[in-house]
């Protein structure tokens, strides 16, 4: 018997020495793998001076002159904001659901590693949490894993483990929590709470409500599965168990979180995207200059990086008017879309017009690629029209998903109407609203500061500048008979009023008031076409325009920005400004890179009288003239002063307002230059144009913090001035030269310019 209990005495005694061995050695091999991983046979692992140097790619962003972030410029969307802009709510809602002993740790919670080698890997229970700590997983959005695989999981965790107690070692908490909450992923390329706070509820970190708080940081465990855009039940249900967490840690009362579990998810969603969002075009255009300013900035030894660096570009644009500007646009030119396609029908150029839609296909990618595989010209455009597939077609209407083929598509993509339109500040040529174009998304082309246009009857103010500055008084009559200039091959000018207007002689400011393209012409002729040229000049055109009398009648191709800093001379007596789009340039901090002054013309392109007799007479092209329905129509009665303007064909609209704080350009017409408007009823600047600076004002009028532009007045003029405009704006031929004379005939002779010489 006894020797049966030795024996099993010396059993249990191997098996335990066998059990304490294979311990011993387990806890060796264990030791010698994290020593391993310490001393980076696995994979470098940051040492502490990197980490106390601690670099993360920020956005710049972009605000509007009233404060208004409008835009970023982004690899990844990133605003870091320190320690004190963080409420204290949202720390402890943080550290409720991700770390309840964050304060008492350093770097790893061993009780929440035993829990999860308990529940997780022995008992298979996966809702026990994964056990990191707010520093682990800031040693995780550091270092991102590369290996998704599960074996080499701890070696991973092995490394945020070290990283965590060396960032615990270099921080204060509140830094960790800083870095935390600016570096955390919150899904489509969105890091840090400020920026998250900004896309999912369009306000800041620092005046987050709790439950808004408790909503982003439930979103930190998934932040697909706990969007609240995309699936705003379950996010819900998370923000509720963070509030939850918060009454357990006593950071609410159960009474407040129980009151704020029932709000409702209220999102104001902004999405920073290049291609959305309010002004586009506008930002685009300041992306170009800010790259400009960077090569200069860097090639004198600075290191920036527009999308990386976090600067903060401060502009001249006004937030709530470009809002009320684009609002405007929409409603115009969708039911000035819907005219346009009904006046023309069935027999519109894009469903007709074969020509048009094969030259037009032939310069697509898809026609260029198909050439290449060496189908003819005939092949592809017979494949082209044929082959239908499943597409989104857009409209003011939504999108259209219909069976199309590319040639289809074509056709749908040529017929609409584009735009653009600009406001500024006449004095400083500070852009206050800029609209590219109906769609960024679609139209990439800037229509102000990449298009050249005909600009039309608004280059008349330049023609008549140019005359009073050579000594023509505003009282000189012209007849409005049309002539066919026997040196022009025949060239003939022509009005669109009756022909009985040929017994009629306008003066300077009634021919510019109704737009009458007979006597710009004559006036020209008086003038001299070198005067009129060099006078664009002073205005600020640097386009090289076309030395030939059609010049008056604006077949000249403009820049709508240059075309506006021309105009800005008549209210900035008589210097141009430049359009100005951005103020100021600072880093993260605030340190200001680069304060930008405004672009204003040392000498006046004209005297100060003959400005204000300009204006006089863009009063009337208002007040009884060809954009009178600013009155009639729109009921305006502010002071406003302007010029409209139709190309040859209707391909171009245009129309210019002035008023003493604000200059208004827009233009309307088609990006395929081969289709213009039906008739000039629709497509005239008065019809097609105009509307987008009436109905803006209209907007402005009915908002007093706008007060300073709508009730401004234009000084009142000189005596000498109002003397000078002192005639009858038509005298009717006498008797006996109406008896000689017939309007209906066009009057020949050779077109010569100032000094007398054919032309």
């Amino acid at each position: 018997m006894k020797r049966k209990k030795s024996s099993k005495k010396k059993i249990k005694s191997k098996y335990l020495i066998i059990a304490v061995k294979s311990l011993l050695v387990a806890s060796i091999v264990l030791l010698t793998f994290i020593i391993s991983v310490y001393l980076g046979v696995w994979g470098s692992i940051p040492k502490k001076s990197e980490l106390s140097n601690l670099n993360y790619q920020m956005a710049s962003e972009v605000y509007s002159v009233d404060s208004v972030l409008i835009g970023k410029y982004y690899l990844n969307d990133r605003q870091p904001i320190s320690f004190k802009e963080f409420p204290e709510h949202l720390i402890h809602a943080l550290v409720s659901i991700e770390d309840e002993r964050f304060y008492s740790h350093s770097g790893v919670d061993i009780p929440s590693l035993i829990r999860v080698g308990i529940k997780t890997i022995l008992m298979g229970d996966t809702s026990s949490g994964g056990g990191s700590t707010i520093t682990q997983q800031l040693a995780k959005n550091l270092y991102p894993r590369k290996d998704r695989n599960s074996a080499h999981l701890v070696i991973d965790k092995l490394k945020e483990m070290i990283i965590a107690k060396r960032l615990e070692s270099l921080y204060s908490k509140d830094e960790l929590l800083s870095h935390y909450l600016n570096t955390i992923s919150f899904g489509d390329n969105t890091f840090g709470i400020e920026s998250a706070s900004q896309k999912f509820f369009n306000t800041s970190t620092k005046t987050l409500k709790i439950e808004q708080a408790a909503t982003l940081v439930g979103m930190l465990k998934a932040t697909y599965g706990y969007n609240p855009r995309v699936f705003p039940e379950k996010s819900i249900k998370r923000r509720n168990l963070v509030l939850s967490a918060m009454v357990k840690n006593d950071f609410l009362t159960p009474k407040e979180g129980n009151n704020l579990s029932t709000k409702k998810l209220e999102l104001d969603y902004r999405d920073y995207d290049h291609n959305s969002g309010i002004a586009p075009y506008f930002r685009e255009e300041v992306r170009k200059q800010l790259l400009v300013w960077i090569k200069d900035k860097n090639a004198n030894g600075t290191d920036i990086n527009l999308y990386t660096s976090g600067l903060k570009i401060y502009t001249t644009l006004n937030y709530r008017m470009q809002q009320l500007a684009e609002e405007t646009m929409v409603n115009h030119m969708s039911r000035l879309q819907n005219s346009f396609e009904k006046s023309y029908g069935k027999n519109a150029p894009w469903i007709k017009n074969s020509k048009l839609l094969n030259s037009t296909a032939r310069r697509t990618s898809t026609y260029k690629n198909l050439k290449k595989t060496g189908l003819s010209d005939s092949q592809i455009l017979n494949k082209l029209s044929k082959d239908k597939r499943q597409m989104t077609l857009t409209s003011w209407k939504g999108s259209i998903e219909k069976e199309a083929s590319t040639m289809d598509s074509i056709a749908h993509a040529i017929k609409f109407l584009n735009t653009g339109s600009l406001s500024l500040n006449p004095n400083t040529g500070e852009v206050l609203t800029w609209i590219g174009g109906i769609d960024f998304e679609r139209y990439k082309y800037d229509h102000i500061s990449q298009s050249k246009r005909q600009v039309g009857s608004t280059f008349k103010p330049i023609v008549y500048t140019a005359a009073l500055e050579n000594g023509i008084s505003p009282c000189t009559y012209f007849s409005a008979q049309e002539i066919a200039y026997e040196n022009l091959e025949g060239w003939s000018p022509s009005n669109s009023g009756d022909k009985e207007e040929g017994y009629l002689n306008y003066s300077m400011q009634q021919g510019l008031s109704n737009s009458v393209n007979t006597i710009a012409v004559k006036v020209m002729e008086k003038t001299g076409i070198a005067n009129v040229l060099e006078q664009a000049k002073k205005m600020g055109i640097k386009e090289k325009l076309p030395n030939l009398p059609s010049l008056a009648l604006g077949t000249g191709e403009i820049k709508m920005t240059e075309m506006a800093m021309a105009y800005t001379s008549f209210l900035n007596e008589g210097k141009t400004a430049k359009p100005f789009l951005i103020t100021k340039i600072t880093n993260q901090n605030g340190t200001i890179l680069s304060n930008l002054k405004p672009t204003i013309s040392n000498e006046a392109a004209f005297s100060k009288e003959n400005g204000q007799i300009m204006i006089e007479m863009m009063k009337a092209t208002i007040n009884t003239g060809t954009a009178s329905r600013i009155r009639s129509t729109y009921g305006l009665k502010n002071d406003i002063a302007g010029k409209t303007g139709t190309t040859q064909n209707n391909k171009d609209a245009w129309f210019v307002a002035l008023t003493p704080h604000m200059i208004h350009i827009s233009w309307v017409g088609l990006d395929n230059h081969e289709i213009g408007f039906k008739s000039t009823s629709l497509g005239q600047g008065a019809s097609a144009a105009l509307p987008l600076f009436a109905s803006f004002y209209k907007k402005l009028n009915a908002e007093t913090r706008f007060n300073k532009i709508t009730k401004a007045k234009f000084p009142k003029p000189a005596a000498s001035v109002v003397a000078s405009l002192d005639c009858d704006p038509v005298k009717r031929d006498g008797f006996f030269k109406r008896l000689f004379k017939n309007p209906n005939k066009t009057k020949s002779k050779k077109f010569k310019n100032k000094e007398g010489n054919s032309k």
